[in-house]
């Protein structure tokens, strides 16, 4: 993909697609579980405002950007000031700003959510920061269509509650194209592309799809904070809260060691430079 290309989902780019007779594997296309998904899809884009890049980044003919993790290894490494200079500073989740300025600077250009995981907090609000909306199946896109429109949510189909309301305005919400998640999971983490049908699939981390994203749209791409103590599970998990590295060695969505190989590959072939060292 060429550098500043729009990342985000338009009507036009959609085209619909049928579901393939007697498949007993998921569809190689992500998002994963969205195959026939398209009229919500056009749905939702209905009611938003845009579907293009922020106007401050549209015409510019250089970005360096910079994609922030959630690791414990932001702690105490006062890389504020220096996160806030980059172009495009892309964050992920919950990963809150306010309290931990020093560490992990308060610009936020994108902020990656999926309805589980969505940024909520009022106090954290930012009318400058850009929603990037990663649909994983077709209930994320009626949540968000219910949750635009202010109707009532329905909470069937997810793994944990998401918020009934939010605290962004219509303009500040993208969806993310699909593609950028299928470089993700096929082209960078080389994950299968059937999975039997009883067996639960692995998805990229939102940090892993940021980083997709951020090498379609920027001329030179930085992270931070991706670095975890995978060989002590008492080690914090993040630059915030109390969660240890255990937990997320629970997880069978995401195969961790994997992308930390593949953060140590695209560090090693000067793809991407690490604020916080090396993995």
């Amino acid at each position: 993909m060429s550098k500043n290309r729009n990342p985000f989902l338009c009507p036009s780019d959609i085209s619909f697609k049928s579901w393939p007779a007697n498949n007993k594997a998921m569809p190689e296309t992500p998002p994963f579980g969205t195959l026939t998904a398209e009229r919500y899809f056009l749905e939702v884009l209905g009611n938003l405002q845009r579907c293009d890049l922020p106007d401050q980044l549209k015409n510019s003919p250089f970005l360096k950007c910079i994609v922030i993790g959630n690791g414990g290894v932001l702690r105490n490494r006062n890389l504020g000031e220096k996160i806030n200079s980059y172009d495009v500073v892309i964050r992920l989740n919950k990963g809150p700003v306010i309290g931990y300025e020093n560490d992990v600077g308060n610009k936020t250009t994108f902020r990656f959510c999926y309805p589980e995981s969505f940024f909520n907090d009022r106090s954290q609000h930012d009318v400058n920061t850009t929603i990037v909306f990663i649909p994983f199946k077709s209930v994320d896109l009626r949540w968000l269509k219910e949750v635009l429109l202010k109707k009532k949510v329905s909470l069937r189909g997810f793994w944990k509650k998401p918020p009934l309301n939010l605290i962004y305005k219509n303009n500040q919400i993208r969806i993310l194209n699909p593609s950028i998640v299928q470089r993700a999971a096929f082209k960078l983490l080389n994950l299968p592309k059937t999975v039997p049908w009883l067996k639960p699939p692995q998805y990229p981390t939102t940090g892993i799809i940021a980083i997709s994203m951020a090498f379609t749209m920027c001329d030179v791409v930085h992270i931070a904070g991706f670095k975890y103590d995978a060989k002590n599970p008492n080690s914090t998990l993040h630059y915030y809260g109390k969660e240890i590295m255990s937990s997320m060695n629970k997880m069978v969505y995401h195969d961790v060691r994997a992308e930390q190989l593949l953060l140590n590959d695209l560090r090693s072939s000067n793809r991407i430079f690490d604020l916080t060292g090396n993995f």
